[in-house]
């Protein structure tokens, strides 16, 4: 018998007793012991048991009647007067059309009084009229709880359940709340190493309406972690799993991580769950089995291209776009990433990073990155170059979520020319650095990593540190006396996807993100830099300089295979936009806030080759002068990517 069966057994046994004793008058305080709620295996090697569930006590079922013909009739309640203004509460329907809808009617009330005290209610009869239905009632008094006593358990674990001696102390006696009580009290005893525990009211005490009792829990078993079997192809080692999931061998059991196992499981890109992990006990261990297969992960692009340089300096110019990704090296779960993107003859981008999981075989995941971003000298700006390494320690929690310490540096320099010297205001680029410490939160509870279904994914984080000016030595020193050299600067960013299915082969992904930063001044090369594929589609490559904006995304999907769909999108911007311009005091102009938007359509199947997307777009920017969409300012992007 499960656990869910096993409740609403004791709990029709438990009124059955309450019932008799009543019946009989019984005026003596008796003393008893209530059915005890249990996780009960069916043999030495079973399934791990279900969390139980609360549920309403089963009530009687009202005398069988026959469905006479006619129209509906109206429903009435006949009970003493005193129980009309309870009945009246419970908006029981006027009418009912047939014999069927009457039954299910006075049997929901019935279990209602039930469950607000009234453990005695019945139906005693339902007679039909010519244009009515009587149901005869009886509601009995409202039974509550004189006291419930801790028996043998510790005062932390009924701390930890929510148990309060004040909660039942002259209370109403209500199922569903002592129910509530033992699955919590249960909850902590099964991630406490005793899955099979039991938990029941010992030494009962009936004197007229008042229910008194102790609470008993008997542990059972103490059950151990025995180890994690891998069924399936997959090739990633049985240690960095254990270390990830947090079952090591010789520590007492916990539901809690077990049932946690899957949704961890399922953020890792490397692999594919094909079920929920499965547990089996024997001999006081408990061997945890993960059905899981390889999946391809790793991947390489590269695009390189040869253009005539568009800075008028003749020659020709290199462009292009090289990705690598290395996932679960040597099975152990470590990342490695870098990518190198060049889309123009003024800037080119780097990003580099590593993930280290299990850090000297803790929980704990120490992951590095390094980005760096060099933009050209144009007529209308100076040249810069920004260097923004980050170190983060992240601590994964027990139910898909991970939190994370980082400490980043950006430091940004320019590239001057030799006129800089004569200049007789500041640039709007400065030699800045910033030093920052941060706190960062993820949790993820998609069903594919990939191609998600189903699910939430959300991001956020915040950081402070301290912002310096470094003076150029190619400026004049007494440009800088109006600067505040150093300041306090704060930043923060979110993101948040949700994905809902509207049917088995359409989703519906709604999507918000933004960052922001907040310092007394800000310079272009302080700025976010927004638009393009991966932010706000339908511009060009870091279009739009900001120092806070955000996006929000509605997108439809409709899957035409497991790893194909069509879709349509619209993107919604707000940002506080940066013109790439200088004022006469040498500080970027700034235009009013604006709101860019985005609509397009695009497709992405897999091919031989690897997954092959197509994009087009359409944007629109009142900032950028295009106060509509306009098909000559459209764009095409599309892409492969291959994975091994």
């Amino acid at each position: 018998m499960n656990a869910r069966r096993a409740l609403l057994f004791a709990c029709t046994c438990w009124l059955a007793l309450v019932g008799n004793l009543l019946a009989a008058a019984a005026q003596t305080p008796a003393d008893t012991t209530a059915p005890a709620k249990v996780n009960r295996p069916s043999a030495d090697t079973v399934a791990p048991a279900a969390a139980p569930v609360a549920s309403p006590v089963a009530a009687p079922a009202p005398p069988t009647v026959r469905r006479p013909a006619g129209r509906p009739r109206a429903l009435k309640l006949v009970a003493p007067a005193a129980d009309q203004a309870l009945l009246r509460r419970l908006r029981l329907p006027a009418t009912v059309p047939d014999s069927l809808a009457a039954r299910r009617a006075v049997r929901e009330l019935v279990l209602a009084l039930q469950a607000n005290a009234y453990l005695l209610a019945s139906a005693d009869t339902v007679r039909w009229g010519r244009d009515t239905v009587r149901a005869h009632l009886y509601v009995g008094e409202a039974f509550r709880w004189a006291y419930l006593h801790n028996g043998n358990l510790g005062d932390g674990l009924l701390t930890r359940a929510g148990y309060r001696e004040k909660f039942f102390r002259q209370t109403p006696w209500r199922p569903a709340e002592w129910v509530a009580l033992q699955e919590r009290v249960l909850s902590e005893a099964e991630n406490q190493g005793y899955p099979f525990a039991t938990v029941g009211l010992d030494s009962v005490r009936l004197r007229g309406r008042d229910i008194g009792g102790r609470v008993v829990l008997r542990r059972g078993p103490a059950i151990y972690f025995d180890s994690l079997e891998i069924v399936g192809s997959s090739r990633t080692r049985k240690e960095f799993l254990a270390k990830y999931l947090q079952i090591t061998t010789g520590e007492p059991y916990s539901q809690q991580r077990v049932a946690a196992a899957g949704a961890l499981l399922r953020q890792l890109p490397y692999v594919r769950l094909r079920a929920e992990p499965e547990v089996r006990f024997a001999r006081h261990r408990a061997r945890v089995y993960l059905l899981l297969d390889e999946r391809p992960a790793n991947q390489f692009d590269g695009i390189i291209g040869l253009l005539p340089n568009s800075t008028g300096m003749g020659g020709v110019q290199l462009t292009g776009d090289v990705t690598i990704a290395l996932r679960n090296l040597r099975g152990g779960g470590k990342q490695l990433g870098l990518q190198w993107r060049k889309t123009d003859a003024l800037s080119q981008l780097l990003d580099a990073s590593y993930l280290h999981p299990n850090f000297f075989g803790s929980p704990l995941q120490v992951g590095a990155t390094f980005n760096l971003y060099n933009q050209n000298l144009t007529p209308l700006s100076e040249g810069f170059l920004t260097l923004r390494p980050r170190l983060e320690v992240s601590y994964p929690t027990a139910r898909a979520g991970r939190l994370a310490f980082f400490f980043e540096q950006r430091s940004s320099r320019l590239l001057v020319d030799s006129l800089f010297r004569l200049r007789t205001s500041l640039p709007g680029n400065l030699d800045t650095e910033y030093s920052a410490y941060g706190l960062s939160y993820a949790r993820a509870s998609l069903d594919d990593i990939y191609f998600p279904h189903r699910g939430l994914l959300l991001t956020v984080q915040g950081a402070v540190g301290s912002k310096v000016i470094r003076k150029n030595a190619d400026l004049n020193d007494t440009l800088y006396r109006r600067v505040a050299l150093r300041s306090t600067q704060y930043s923060f960013g979110g993101r948040l996807e949700y994905y809902r299915p509207l049917s088995r082969q359409t989703v519906l992904l709604l999507r918000a993100r933004g960052e922001g930063l907040l310092n007394p001044r800000f310079y272009l090369n302080d700025l976010f830099r927004v638009g393009g594929l991966n932010s706000l589609r339908g511009f060009n490559e870091n279009e739009f300089y900001t120092s806070a904006y955000g996006v929000s995304t509605v997108e439809l999907r409709q899957f035409t295979g497991p790893e194909a769909y069509v879709f349509v999108f619209a993107d919604q911007a707000l940002l506080q936009a940066f013109a790439p311009l200088l004022n006469d005091r040498g500080r970027p102009l700034t235009g009013t806030r604006d709101a860019p938007s985005g609509l397009g359509a695009g497709l992405s199947f897999r091919t031989p080759a690897g997954l092959f997307q197509f994009v087009y777009s359409l944007g629109r920017s009142g900032f950028l002068n295009q106060p509509g969409f306009t098909l000559t300012r459209s764009k095409i992007h599309f892409g492969l990517t291959s994975r091994f």
